[in-house]
């Protein structure tokens, strides 16, 4: 699941100055928090932009797929050539099915709102930048595939265009599900992508939102804090995620 990637503008400014703001992840504790609480299924629905760029896709592929099995019927109908029409009307009812299938599935791999939020750890996120339509948020993820491994800290970035039950400002902290995307054919170890999800487009409860804040252990809100000047190396990396 590709994230948008941020515009550029003026980095946000860290309030913390602490020395070894590079530190290693594996000093600090807790990689994996589980949270569970009761999605909100319709709100989720409603204001979870992971899931609307879910349904999107799907849109999109059966849309194509459509259009292209419909050119395969005006080009079998069509074109005079027998051989050609023939082909090219193989081609694109092929290229149309694949689509509709990809459509169909990408959800289902996806899951519903309650899966979604019950499979991925808890991880800490800062505003980092504000626009006037979206702005950036900031997690410290980890970055290791295996969950029983020694954590591996990354930042990852999310470009975003509402953010409820917090005030939309530069350092603004809120507590996120770290959704792993993709990893290297190369590096099965790490995930080369993984898009924050806000709890507060899970719950419209504000109670539910601090308890998972507060689930989050201290040292990984610091190292979170001592890496936010450097979100602008985040947004120069291929999938928006950086290794520290």
């Amino acid at each position: 699941m590709n994230a948008a990637k941020p515009s550029k503008n003026t980095p946000a400014n860290s309030s913390a100055q602490a020395s070894g703001a590079q530190a290693s992840g594996a000093q600090v504790s807790g990689a994996q928090v589980p949270f569970h609480f009761q999605v909100d299924e319709v709100y989720a629905r409603n204001h979870n932009e992971l899931l609307r760029d879910t349904a999107r896709m799907r849109n999109s592929g059966i849309a194509l797929g459509m259009v292209l099995i419909i050119g395969a019927i005006a080009c079998y109908v069509l074109v005079s050539s027998p051989a050609w029409s023939w082909g090219l009307a193989v081609g694109l009812a092929t290229f149309g099915i694949v689509s509709i299938i990809v459509g169909l599935t990408v959800p289902k791999k996806v899951g519903g709102p309650q899966a979604l939020y019950d499979r991925y750890p808890l991880a800490p996120a800062v505003v980092v930048e504000v626009n006037a339509r979206d702005l950036v948020i900031m997690a410290l993820v980890n970055t290791c595939t295996d969950p029983a491994a020694p954590a591996e800290w990354g930042l990852a970035l999310r470009t975003i265009s509402k953010l409820p039950k917090h005030p939309a400002k530069l350092g603004t902290n809120l507590p996120v599900a770290a959704v792993s995307g993709r990893r290297d054919m190369g590096d099965q170890a790490h995930w080369t992508e993984i898009s924050p999800m806000p709890i507060a487009w899970g719950t419209p409860d504000p109670a539910v939102v601090k308890e998972a804040a507060d689930a989050i252990p201290k040292k990984q809100w610091n190292l979170l804090s001592q890496n936010r000047r450097r979100y602008e190396e985040v947004k120069e990396t291929p999938y928006n995620l950086l290794r520290l």
